[in-house]
């Protein structure tokens, strides 16, 4: 994700509530002092300032819906070496403030009134932006299908996990197809495998026509192999819009 553009200015936001989505995910979330509009798919930037003055910043896609009112929730994955993560997941705490800018991004997007079909691939945290999408899409009761396809180690690091298998239950457009590396899938519909070429082509029979829009968000090494594998399955290049993070 870009650091974005400079004139974007820099707010308050308070956390208001903590909730655990993962071992290793929670979701924050944060009352602007500035409120904001923003559309699915963009993301915020996050400043923490230390007492000596040096400061570490992140870019944190935006799970919640546009329709979500003023509060935006990120939901952030621990990492070890970093320099933020650590922060949220060890020290925050409602109540404490941190700084933020946004929204960015304007290419990895989408709105209800964009159409579809809609194809979309996430792996890991990557399914963040993806997710603010699919509430979007429920939010406006949209009439466009979608899929998503969802790649995690194991049935419990899948983020979001009951809020999407509500989302597929309610059959109004909306598949859920998860793949599991690391462990066997819980779902007779789901894979036990990483996301290639032949997922894509089965998941994209439960849309009633190509996608007009495939979005693609996870680590660099998933994007890579998951953009080839949509591309393999007959997706054209053109189409597919990409957001990498990571290694």
């Amino acid at each position: 994700m870009s650091d974005g553009p400079a004139q974007s200015p820099w707010q308050t936001v308070t956390i208001s509530r903590i909730e655990k989505r993962t071992p290793r995910v929670t979701s924050f979330f944060l009352e602007p002092s500035r409120p904001f509009a923003h559309r699915a798919g963009q993301h915020v930037d996050v400043r923490l300032t230390a007492p000596d003055g040096y400061q570490a910043r992140r870019s944190y896609s935006i799970a919640s819906a546009p329709e979500a009112g003023e509060t935006i929730e990120l939901a952030i994955e621990r990492l070890d070496d970093g320099e933020v993560s650590p922060f949220f997941h060890d020290i925050a705490a409602v109540g404490d403030e941190v700084e933020l800018r946004g929204p960015l991004g304007g290419h990895f997007i989408w709105s209800d009134s964009d159409g579809g079909p809609l194809l979309l691939v996430g792996g890991g945290s990557g399914v963040v932006p993806l997710m603010a999408m699919i509430r979007h899409r429920a939010a406006r009761e949209s009439a466009v299908t979608a899929a998503l396809v969802f790649s995690a180690r194991i049935w419990d690091e899948v983020i979001f996990r009951d809020e999407l298998i509500d989302f597929h239950d309610r059959r109004d457009g909306f598949d859920l197809v998860l793949t599991l590396t690391r462990e066997p899938a819980q779902r007779p519909t789901d894979y036990s495998r990483r996301v290639d070429a032949a997922v894509i082509e089965q998941s994209m029979v439960r849309l009633p026509a190509p996608p007009r829009f495939a979005f693609v968000c996870g680590s660099n090494a998933f994007v890579s192999a998951a953009a080839q594998a949509l591309i393999d399955a007959g997706v054209p290049a053109g189409l597919i819009r990409t957001e990498r993070y990571g290694v």
